[in-house]
């Protein structure tokens, strides 16, 4: 963060001196990743304060919404940026190509070596993903900024100018959109990725004396942790304890699904909660059901 404050403020300087859209551009888009490094740490670290009466989970959600937000964060500069971009193209402005291609030659270096200190996570952590994605972005952006420099040095062509920036705003949105598509999906309760939901229920199945699996739910409690809770129907009721313990295992190691909650029920039709049961009728002055 302090690498990249830093460099925000001469980017930006420069950007306005020079004359270049693209720098401008690329200072707005690393002090977006500022803030997304922000909304990172804190997510961070609300995801591991102890669960409560009142949030019996905690705040490990929060993680999922810094990633949301940071998708969302990410789109809306780009389409300022973009906008502006479209604008140059019309009213062109003299810029300094080498001023240009120096400062964001800076920026690859820094942003690479932010990019690498999220490496690691980036793959078992949608939050830690995010943050990865934008400052992986930033270097290419950056990389794009210097080529347009020094075409603009070679040429004096000022439209390679807003052409890079249009070209920076689509790989800022391609890795944007992934990230938001996600981070939704997880703020749905969907199954996260990388979990097959029917290779979960097939191995649900598969335990012993295990006839039917009902009411399956796998959902992110935060972009690392994931639950499930499931109906087993099960006839014999002996070594229940053992069963849901070899589940449990076996969900972990296999899914990385860490919050196992599993029914018992010795008839399949024990149980309609949840499920597409025939409705109970009841006449006048009847309350049963």
């Amino acid at each position: 963060m302090a690498l990249n404050v830093t460099f925000v403020a001469i980017e930006a300087v420069f950007g306005v001196l020079a004359g270049s859209l693209a720098l401008v551009a690329d200072a707005a888009h690393n002090f977006s990743d500022v803030i997304g490094l922000l909304l990172a740490w804190g997510a961070s670290y609300l995801s591991q304060r102890a669960p409560s009466e009142r949030r019996t989970y905690g705040w490990r959600s929060t993680s999922i919404m810094a990633a949301l937000l940071n998708a969302v964060l990410l789109l809306v500069v780009t389409g300022g940026i973009a906008w502006a971009a479209i604008q140059r193209f019309s009213a062109p402005t003299q810029v300094v190509g080498g001023t240009v291609a120096w400062v964001a030659l800076a920026g690859v270096g820094i942003n690479t070596a932010t990019a690498l200190l999220f490496m690691k996570g980036r793959s078992s952590d949608l939050n830690i993903r995010g943050a990865f994605l934008h400052m992986a972005a930033d270097a290419a952006v950056s990389a794009g900024v210097v080529v347009a420099g020094m075409g603009i040095l070679w040429t004096s062509w000022t439209w390679i100018d807003p052409l890079v920036t249009l070209l920076i705003t689509a790989v800022i949105l391609g890795s944007a959109w992934g990230l938001l598509r996600e981070s939704i999906n997880l703020a749905l309760h969907a199954v996260p990725a990388g979990i097959d939901p029917q290779a979960v229920e097939a191995y649900l199945k598969g335990l012993a004396g295990v006839t039917a699996v009902h009411d399956l739910h796998i959902w992110a409690m935060s972009t690392t942790e994931t639950a499930l809770t499931a109906h087993l129907v099960r006839a014999e009721a002996h070594d229940d304890d053992l069963l849901i313990a070899e589940a449990a295992r076996g969900l972990h190691d296999r899914f990385r699904i860490g919050h196992t909650t599993l029914q018992w029920e010795r008839d399949e039709d024990a149980c309609c909660v949840g499920r597409s049961c025939d409705p109970v009728t009841t006449s006048a002055g009847d309350r049963s059901t």
